[in-house]
């Protein structure tokens, strides 16, 4: 790594005000030339640190950056992860406050429950399958505490400001439906994302990584670099399948995952 651990400290403390606040930051990785992805997951690990002094009490992780397109937009091959918390799970068919985000987003995504714990650097898909109690549809809410360009330099995120900021987690709904993930081709999975019953996106779960559950392996074994793991009874977001939608004042969504299930959340 190439920070200091003041330096690491201090960006988490930036990231945690910001998201109280509700104002951004400005880009670490220009405050930071030589900040590294390793850098990145030890902000994250600080501000997570941080939200746990806070009271808030982790519930699982998220997969990032799964797809082509989004890993060509930043430059990267491999996805990324963050934390869930409590206070990040909204409920189907509910709204979310105004003023509770900065620049949310929509992502549509297969979420995994487990029921047994997953550990280790040689996980297999059968591992996970077993570890899995359900899969269900989901949203995932993104926002983003630091600043999307640098309105200077026009500069723009990079991967390492994305982990820093918790993987721009932000917020999660659960559908209803529950299904075995063995009984479920989970490559074909896919959804219809509407916003005020217009068509944004559709995509199909194979745009993750080919399959969810290869997600799921992925983060096993980032984990295990780090001597973490994935618990029983966490909720592991998989990774969208489509780009993210902006989620504006009055704006309502609808996820239809035909068989799969549906999943709405309106914005205030």
């Amino acid at each position: 790594m190439s920070l200091s651990q003041d330096e690491i400290a201090a960006a988490a403390t930036d990231l945690f005000e910001a998201e109280r606040a509700g104002a951004q930051i400005g880009l670490l990785s220009l405050r930071h030339p030589e900040m590294t992805m390793d850098d990145a997951y030890a902000v994250q690990a600080a501000l997570v640190e941080r939200k746990r002094e806070a009271g808030r009490r982790i519930i699982g992780w998220k997969i990032g950056l799964t797809s082509k397109a989004m890993q060509d937009a930043l430059k990267i091959d491999i996805p990324d992860s963050g934390i869930l918390f409590d206070d990040m799970l909204f409920e189907d068919g509910g709204t979310v406050l105004a003023g509770r985000f900065i620049q949310p987003r929509i992502e549509a995504e297969i979420a995994f429950i487990m029921k047994g714990p997953l550990s280790g650097a040689s996980i297999t898909r059968d591992d996970v399958l077993a570890a899995t109690d359900y899969v269900a549809p989901s949203l995932e809410i993104l926002d983003t505490r630091i600043l999307r360009a640098d309105p200077a330099t026009g500069q723009t995120r990079s991967i390492v400001d994305t982990i820093a900021d918790n993987a721009a987690n932000a917020g999660l709904v659960l559908g209803t439906q529950r299904h075995d993930p063995a009984a479920v081709d989970l490559r074909w999975a896919g959804t219809i994302l509407s916003r005020n019953d217009e068509v944004e996106e559709t995509g199909l779960g194979a745009g993750v990584l080919n399959d969810p559950v290869a997600g799921i392996i992925w983060l096993v074994e980032r984990l295990a670099a780090y001597n973490q793991s994935i618990r029983a009874g966490d909720v592991v977001l998989s990774g969208s399948f489509i780009r993210p939608v902006e989620a504006r004042p009055g704006d309502r969504f609808h996820a239809d995952f035909g068989p799969f299930g549906t999943v709405t959340q309106s914005f205030a």
